[in-house]
């Protein structure tokens, strides 16, 4: 799970570092310059200098995929090496060379947030965004069933793309079409029949002639989404506080 930010922060690069704190189970970082803690759910500042200013850090958009469908596509890609100076064992730690194997496999969570929502299971991944200060929920789950989406959210366009193989989710303006799914999951059909590509910087024509953009998104866990947004909706049904 990870949540891209352009670091630009009022006219200023900010270095942001990781605090060790956690906010309803979500990690707080911090800028060096002012020392304020954001959260990195939201891009919000909640202690600090900062903590009472209309200041956000921008989301970018963000693409949660796996390593082989990414490389197929992006073969130039610079990746982090493992060589980090640190000792540990990243290739070989837990069989399969995440520090958080055990985590991501299974349903338990670690600290408990003040709210929860039996909507979902805790740790069903979800497409979470929030255009217009209008949050909506997609599961991975469901896109497997509906790999296309067409939607409105907050007074934005939207359409959702959802590669099942790669589990990969991305989402782009609409600009008044509706696109539908073919059998290649880097391709989609506007309402003419006329192909549209996959890209992760748009969703392109064929013909090279338009270009939709890019929209942020991220995805999270649901204990996750919805303990920061518990009115959030979800996708086919509208999601309702567990008393």
């Amino acid at each position: 799970m990870g949540v891209l930010y352009d670091a630009e922060l009022d006219g200023q690069v900010q270095n942001i570092g990781t605090s060790g704190f956690l906010y309803q189970s979500n990690k707080l970082m911090y800028d060096s310059g002012s020392r304020t803690l954001w959260h990195s759910l939201t891009g919000a500042p909640v202690i600090g200098k900062l903590a009472l200013s209309d200041l956000r850090f921008k989301q970018l958009p963000l693409t949660l995929t796996t390593w082989g469908d990414w490389l197929a596509k992006n073969p130039k890609t610079k990746v982090l090496d493992i060589d980090t100076g640190f000792d540990r064992n990243y290739r070989n730690l837990n069989k399969r060379g995440s520090a958080y194997y055990d985590y991501f496999n299974s349903s338990d969570w670690l600290f408990p947030t003040f709210q929860t929502n039996g909507a979902l299971n805790l740790k069903d991944r979800v497409l979470a965004l929030n255009y217009g200060n209008s949050p909506k929920a997609y599961s991975l789950e469901a896109l497997q069933e509906t790999p296309v989406v067409n939607d409105t959210l907050g007074g934005q366009q939207l359409v959702i793309t959802f590669n099942p193989l790669a589990e990969a989710a991305r989402t782009y303006e609409r600009a008044d079409h509706n696109f539908t799914p073919t059998q290649d999951p880097d391709v989609v059909l506007d309402e003419d029949g006329v192909q549209w590509r996959v890209q992760e910087t748009g969703l392109t024509k064929s013909d090279g002639t338009e270009t939709l953009a890019r929209l942020p998104g991220q995805v999270s866990y649901w204990f996750g989404w919805v303990a920061f947004h518990p009115d959030t909706e979800l996708f086919g049904k509208i999601a309702a506080p567990t008393p």
